[in-house]
């Protein structure tokens, strides 16, 4: 039995019966633009009836005050290519059609399309080329600047939305674009908040541009959220910036800072030759996947002993972010990998260069700004479920935070 609304198989056979190819059916004049055109032109026909009262040729029409008075020409275009419509006229000039509305050049559907095109890290060129060669649409790099400028709004709006009043874990990291400012081109930080919910789903809190990460800047970025209603975070991740956990007890005095340890094994391993990497990589995971506290530190006071001849800033390192590596400790292995490392955000941040890798540089921090909001909405799109294991998580914060988990 068909479905409701389903077009009937023998119309369907009719109107494909001459299609051989799919040039023939999606093509510059192909049937889906021939068919594209023939319904909104009826649409408009009908709208007109609508708007006079009786339809074409009707007897009813006849010293009515108001009649059609032919028909102008528009080209509209679609995310199929441009339309050339024939577009009907009332005498009084008083006809405001729905379907194309007067001044309307594009129809529902092309503005969608080039701002996902942008989303994916295509250049306005690009996206023109783009078009053309698929759909035949001869436009402007301007017009699809106009088309993601209309995103801009919509940053603004999102970047000063209410946030939740309390998020079990945030991780803040930062990485590095370069921006044109005064016809020089800089490396400018974009600092990133990924905030977890007590439903244990990923949400970004918001995107800051700055000429350089320091603590300073943090603590600007940690106040907004605070202003936003952040009242309370149990775990911050973040890397081993100096200052950083200042910055963040000076805003939520209660919050427990966790060291990215992703960060610091990367750190470390950029101070080995390669030919000693492995060797090393392997000892430091013995420090951070120990059972307990007291076991890792034994195992960094053998990596010491073993590799401060060759690299002695690595234990150093390791030493005194200790405090602030340690805490992951506190829970059992299946929870720690949800909270002691920044993967979630390293994730986020490889999806963001693989968009921004085309572009040589940024015009502005605006246009920073729209294409990374909309790369976030895409990669958010993948957030479908919460963190593995949040439940057990969840349940060791309410013992370990008590109080501080709001009932439901």
């Amino acid at each position: 039995m068909a479905e409701e609304n389903e077009v009937p198989a023998e119309l369907l056979d009719e109107l494909l019966k001459n299609c051989k190819s799919p040039e023939d059916l999606l093509g510059k004049n192909g049937l889906l633009k021939q068919l594209s055109k023939g319904l909104l032109e009826r649409m408009l026909e009908a709208e007109m009836s609508d708007h006079l009262g009786y339809d074409r040729y009707s007897v009813e029409g006849h010293h009515s005050g108001n009649s059609r008075n032919g028909k102008g020409n528009k080209t509209v275009t679609t995310d199929s290519g441009d339309i050339k419509l024939r577009v009907p006229r009332d005498r009084q000039g008083e006809f405001e059609p729905i379907v194309v509305a007067k001044g309307q050049r594009r129809l529902p559907g092309f503005d969608e399309k080039v701002i996902s095109l942008y989303a994916r890290g295509m250049t306005t060129r690009e996206i023109q080329g783009h078009l053309e060669d698929l759909y035949g649409i001869d436009i402007s790099p301007t017009l699809i600047s106009q088309v993601t400028a209309a995103v801009l709004d919509e940053v603004v709006a999102w970047q000063n939305r209410p946030l939740d009043t309390v998020y079990p874990i945030v991780y803040l990291d930062a990485l590095w674009i370069k921006i044109r400012t005064d016809r020089v081109t800089q490396n400018q930080a974009v600092y990133l908040a990924l905030g977890v919910n007590l439903e244990g789903e990923k949400e970004l809190l918001g995107i800051w541009v700055a000429q350089s990460e320091g603590a300073k800047f943090w603590l600007s970025v940690l106040t907004e959220l605070k202003n936003r209603g952040v009242q309370d975070i149990f775990i911050a991740c973040v890397d081993g910036l100096k200052g950083f956990p200042d910055a963040i007890e000076s805003e939520f005095p209660k919050t427990q800072v966790q060291v990215c340890v992703v960060h610091q094994i990367r750190n470390s391993l950029n101070l080995v030759t390669w030919t000693n990497r492995k060797e090393v990589a392997r000892d430091l995971k013995g420090i951070y996947t120990a059972a307990t506290v007291d076991e890792a530190r034994t195992n960094l006071d053998a990596f010491a002993q073993k590799w401060d001849a060759n690299y002695p800033m690595i234990s150093k390192s390791w030493l005194a972010n200790w405090e602030r590596l340690c805490p992951f400790f506190d829970y059992p292995p299946e929870i720690r990998k949800a909270i002691y490392t920044t993967n979630a955000i390293e994730s986020l941040n490889r999806s963001l260069r693989k968009i921004i890798k085309n572009r040589g540089a940024f015009p502005n921090e605006e246009a920073a700004k729209k294409l990374l909001y909309l790369a976030l909405q895409n990669i958010a799109k993948k957030w479908n479920r919460p963190i593995h294991n949040w439940q057990a998580a969840l349940n060791r914060f309410a013992i370990m935070f008590e109080g501080r988990v709001p009932l439901s």
